[in-house]
């Protein structure tokens, strides 16, 4: 089982480059950020935390970019969305920042992905939140043909192109894998139709053995599992090793940089228990 982490970075923690050195110096071998173009100041869409909504959701930086960084700082770690938000973004666009931070990574890239919750945040995207489950599908369909294919082309209900060149090409052949996230037999099957790995998030480990018999039994293979923002008691993590779990993201608090370097040298005892 490896270790990677789950964070929000933003303009008040630390930075990209600084955390993805830190990472590869501690054991840790991915990290994945979420993403959050912006945050409407009205909002009816409950927090799904409770509460109030943290700050960091407005103050997120842009994965991609932030990502590119931390790639240009690394040699070795693996580059995650966890996740992005396919139903608000522009597919030719997407494919095209993937298999960029590919390339420039040399075979880094990791695309966690997931249909959102924030109604409102949709909406300013031209998103119906009713029919974002199939958008999202032909969004990820006409993407792995952009990826795929010298001369794409969709046409669907949502996303219609005519042949087009989209360069450049993931490193990854055919494509960076594609971690699904969500539960639920219409997330497990996307999972089927496109997905390298279920990413679920907030499941408790005693629960979690049930709910993977149920995504393989529905995708028919023997997915791979990225638990992310996951449990670092040792009771969850041996539970998460014994369920055959590829990699657990811990999350990671948006700190400054020592409190961010502190809390990952804890991260690192527990990797070396795992080794």
């Amino acid at each position: 089982m490896r270790f990677g982490v789950s964070t929000f970075l933003t303009d008040e923690g630390i930075g990209p480059a600084a955390l993805g050195a830190a990472l590869e110096e501690r054991g840790l071998d991915a990290l994945f950020v979420a993403e959050h173009t912006h945050i409407p100041v009205s909002r009816r869409t409950p927090y799904p935390g409770g509460g109030e909504l943290p700050r960091v959701y407005y103050r997120s930086l842009d994965p991609f970019v932030a990502l590119g960084a931390a790639a240009a700082a690394t040699r070795t770690l693996l580059l995650g969305t966890g996740i992005a938000l396919v139903v608000q973004r522009d597919p030719i666009m997407t494919a095209k920042e993937v298999a960029t931070l590919d390339l420039v990574s040399n075979g880094r890239a990791v695309f966690g992905i997931g249909a959102g919750w924030n109604r409102e945040e949709m909406r300013n995207h031209g998103t119906d939140p009713r029919t974002r489950g199939r958008l999202m599908d032909e969004r990820m369909r006409a993407t792995i043909e952009l990826w795929t294919r010298d001369e794409a082309e969709f046409h669907g209900e949502f996303v219609d192109f005519d042949p087009v060149f989209c360069w450049p090409k993931p490193v990854q052949r055919p494509h960076p894998p594609i971690c699904v996230g969500g539960g639920g037999d219409r997330a497990f099957s996307r999972l089927a139709s496109y997905g390298s790995a279920w990413m679920p998030t907030g499941v408790p480990p005693e629960d979690l053995g049930e709910q993977i018999d149920r995504m393989r039994q529905v995708t028919g293979t023997d997915t791979p599992v990225v638990v992310y923002a996951g449990r670092r008691d040792r009771e969850s993590l041996d539970a998460y090793a014994a369920l055959g779990v590829e990699r657990v993201l811990l999350h990671l608090p948006t700190r400054p940089v020592d409190a961010t370097l502190e809390r990952l040298d804890e991260y690192a005892e527990i990797v070396s228990a795992y080794g």
